[in-house]
């Protein structure tokens, strides 16, 4: 009887493991110039609630973020926790575990977001996955145009909508 406790309670902790979430991402700042831009940028960082931990790279100027599980991620609190800071996102590329996730048209929910893949129609998307963020703000000008120029998309019901690179 009792085995059968840890093989229900194992096989239930698996399914809840394998949730579809963004899982880390990283994040390159512009404008830091010292190691106290860094640390105050990462102390901003560290007060979002979704965020678990954080790896300062400061010779390349990136912060490698883990998520918390189970706990949706908002990247434009990201950027607003980074301007806070006096600084500016470079590039945000993110990974994110389309296990039970479900695509329509190039388009996934998440988090009362919508995500729109822009490059992803050969692509095989299960398990985790990286990918660029190329909304202004979140990618350098000429990323953006280069994904964005045609790009029309509908006033999602809630949320906004971000684009994603593979």
């Amino acid at each position: 009887m009792k085995t059968i406790k840890i093989f229900i309670f194992l096989f239930l902790f698996t399914i809840t493991a394998a949730k579809a979430q963004f899982t880390k991402a990283e994040l390159q700042v512009s404008g830091l110039t010292c190691a106290l831009c860094a640390k105050s940028t990462e102390k901003a960082l560290r007060s979002l609630p979704f965020v678990s931990e954080i790896k300062t790279d400061l010779m390349h100027n990136l912060y490698l973020i883990t998520f918390k599980n189970d706990v949706p991620v908002n990247f434009e609190q990201i950027s607003k926790k980074v301007q806070g800071s006096g600084f500016s996102v470079n590039s945000l590329k993110a990974t994110f575990n389309f296990d039970n996730t479900k695509i329509a048209d190039n388009y996934f929910s998440y988090g009362g977001d919508t995500y729109r893949l822009l490059n992803a129609t050969d692509k095989t998307l299960s398990g985790s996955v990286s990918f660029t963020i190329v909304d202004n703000g979140f990618a350098p000008k000429s990323v953006s145009k280069k994904y964005l120029g045609q790009v029309t998309d509908t006033t999602p019901a809630s949320g906004r909508i971000y684009h994603l690179a593979i």
